[in-house]
């Protein structure tokens, strides 16, 4: 397990952003780009390349990678429902949107579709709170989810990859 030469001169950057001797500040975009890197998920392997890179003990990325909803720690599907599920998105209907969900696709929260599509993740606040129920997939929002919405959701990842077959 290695980052690419482009990768790692990106680390190499990031780590220079901070003092000498407090390259574990550069651990979260680290952890970031070795999830871009490595399939989307950091494997305990992945942790551990991380670790010797920012010459941390391994617990240490550990801790933060588990504690972050934005590290994953197992494969995912190649489109991420992270569904909010704070207190505002739930007084809007979060709970519906995530069983509609779990209703269309069979996967609970934590779960992959059996084709490697679709994972579904709850997740605390993504600082949307007037347009909820929503989630964010990849980069983007989707707001102000509905039954039609997320089907339409669905359908737009699977025309995506239909298309590109």
């Amino acid at each position: 397990m290695k980052f690419s030469e482009e990768k790692i001169k990106e680390v190499e950057r990031i780590i220079s952003r901070y003092p000498e001797g407090k390259q574990k500040s550069a651990l979260l975009p680290v952890l970031h780009l070795a999830q871009q890197e490595f399939n989307g998920w950091l494997s305990t392997d992945t942790m551990n390349y991380v670790a010797s890179l920012l010459k941390l003990e391994p617990i240490h990325v550990y801790e933060v990678a588990t504690f972050y909803s934005m590290y994953n720690l197992k494969p995912v599907g190649k489109y991420m429902f992270e569904v909010c599920q704070t207190g505002p998105c739930m007084l809007n209907g979060s709970d519906e949107t995530i069983k509609y969900i779990y209703e269309k696709l069979g996967i609970k929260p934590g779960e992959t579709t059996a084709d490697g599509l679709f994972t579904l993740k709850t997740v605390e606040c993504l600082g949307a709170c007037g347009y909820a129920p929503m989630m964010q997939m990849g980069k983007t929002y989707r707001e102000h989810l509905t039954k039609e919405k997320i089907d339409a959701i669905i359908a737009e990842c699977r025309n995506e990859i239909a298309s590109k077959n």
